[in-house]
C-alpha cells in the first residue's frame, strides 16, 4: 500500500511547496498593489507591498523593484493557475473508476513542469531584488523566506495527507 501512496505523497509535498510560493507572492503582490492603487502610511511613502516596507525599501529601491514585480505578479498567476489546473486534471484521473496510470504519470510531469517554472519565476525575482537590497536588507529577506519555508505553520494542510501515510 505504501509504495502506491508514496509517488502521491511525493506529488502532494511538491504542490504543497509551489502552492506556499503562489500563495506567499500572491499575498505580497496581490493584497496592496490591485489596479495601480497605492496603499500608503507614514513610513511607506508610495510602497504599496508590505514585504518592501517590512525591508524599509528607500523610494529608490522601490522604483526599481516594483516593475520587476509587477511583471512578476502577471507570469507568476498564469502558472499558478495552469498548474492548478492541471492539478484538478490529475485529481480527476486519480479519481477515475480505472485511473489510467501512464495517463497519471504524463500528468505529474506537467505539474512538475509548471512548478519549475514557478520556481524559476521566483528565483529570477529574488536575483533581481537581491541586486536592488542593500545587505540588511537581503539578510532580513532570506531570513523571512527560510522561516516561511518549512513545514511548520502547514500543519491544518498536512493533516489530511496524514491519512494517506498511515498516520492520522
Amino acid at each position: 500500500m505504501w509504495k502506491k501512496t508514496a509517488p502521491l505523497l511525493v506529488i502532494l509535498s511538491v504542490a504543497l511547496n509551489v502552492a506556499f510560493v503562489c500563495v506567499w507572492g500572491a499575498h505580497v503582490i496581490r493584497e496592496y498593489g490591485h489596479h495601480g492603487t497605492w496603499i500608503t502610511d507614514r513610513n511607506s511613502e508610495g510602497i504599496w507591498c508590505p514585504l518592501h516596507r517590512q525591508l524599509r525599501a528607500s523610494e529608490q529601491q522601490w522604483k526599481r523593484i516594483e516593475p520587476k514585480l509587477a511583471e512578476f505578479r502577471k507570469s507568476a498567476q498564469a502558472v499558478c493557475q495552469d498548474v492548478a489546473r492541471k492539478r484538478g486534471e490529475m485529481i480527476d484521473l486519480i479519481a477515475a473508476t480505472q485511473p489510467d496510470h501512464q495517463a497519471i504519470a504524463a500528468k505529474q510531469e506537467d505539474i512538475l513542469a509548471g512548478q519549475r517554472k514557478m520556481q524559476e519565476l521566483v528565483i529570477e525575482q529574488l536575483l533581481a531584488e537581491k541586486q536592488v537590497l542593500n545587505a540588511q536588507q537581503q539578510n532580513e529577506l532570506f531570513d523571512l523566506l527560510r522561516a516561511r519555508s518549512g513545514c511548520v505553520g502547514h500543519r491544518p494542510m498536512m493533516m489530511g495527507l496524514e491519512v494517506f501515510a498511515g498516520h492520522g
